[in-house]
């Protein structure tokens, strides 16, 4: 067979082949599926916020004790005992031991500084805190002083959470698919035309906590009030993206 004749055979065989390799081979990752609308409709993206507030039922500090001294061991003993009253007096709050969490143990040293001279190393300073979840707010300001009382010199918070949020979610979600109905509604009754259906909804959650309220310095005298402590209320949003079709 001629030289000329022979590709003129063998370039629709490799079409063929090439096609049903195609045929037969799995979908690009990069592929994307377009939602199947009617020729005569629109689509419509809607972004809708929705919101539940609660009052906070949680709250969360950190507490601990540092401590310096000459050398390091001295610094880490003396922190080690101070450390023990201070989680004596946590477990004696009545926080469950699933809610407190060491968060970081530091032990560096301190320098002092003279002009022209490299700095020298003047003792150590050793640091322990711990994280905690106090579950009944009316007495968190207690809680606070009594951390303060023995030995504590360290307290940061709180940050005011709600433990049990599916409920608040819900409804913030509600709140947002109203929304968003309402939206697309007014959009079609202004160009003339109808919500046919919701072709897609994606979901993204945003937690706003307050600002948190100490009033007072912590107690130092047993006579003297409770640290005040105001939960404020916590805002909890849902933001929707939903896709409407619209039609006549």
């Amino acid at each position: 067979m001629p030289k000329s004749l022979s590709h003129l055979v063998l370039r629709p065989f490799a079409l063929t082949a090439l096609l049903a390799l195609g045929a037969c081979s799995p979908m690009s990752s990069n592929a994307q599926t377009t939602p199947f609308v009617a020729t005569d409709g629109t689509l419509l993206n809607v972004s809708a916020q929705g919101e539940a507030k609660r009052v906070p039922d949680i709250a969360t500090i950190s507490t601990g004790v540092v401590t310096r001294a000459a050398d390091a061991n001295a610094a880490m003993r003396a922190n080690a005992e101070q450390m023990a009253k201070v989680v004596a007096a946590i477990k004696a709050a009545g926080i469950a031991d699933k809610d407190v969490q060491t968060s970081g143990i530091n032990l560096n040293p301190t320098y002092q500084y003279r002009e022209n001279q490299p700095p020298s190393i003047t003792g150590y300073e050793a640091n322990n805190t711990v994280s905690m979840v106090v579950r009944d707010i009316p007495k968190l300001g207690k809680i606070l002083d009594s951390l303060a009382a023995v030995g504590a010199n360290q307290i940061n918070g709180p940050s005011f959470d709600v433990d049990k949020k599916d409920e608040a979610l819900d409804e913030a979600r509600r709140k947002a698919v109203e929304s968003a109905q309402a939206r697309a509604e007014m959009y079609a009754k202004t160009l003339g035309m109808k919500v046919r259906r919701i072709v897609s909804i994606s979901e993204s959650g945003r937690f706003s906590p307050p600002i948190p309220m100490m009033r007072g310095m912590v107690a130092m005298k047993a006579e003297a009030a409770d640290t005040s402590v105001s939960p404020g209320e916590n805002t909890l949003s849902i933001n929707l993206d939903v896709v409407f079709e619209l039609g006549r």
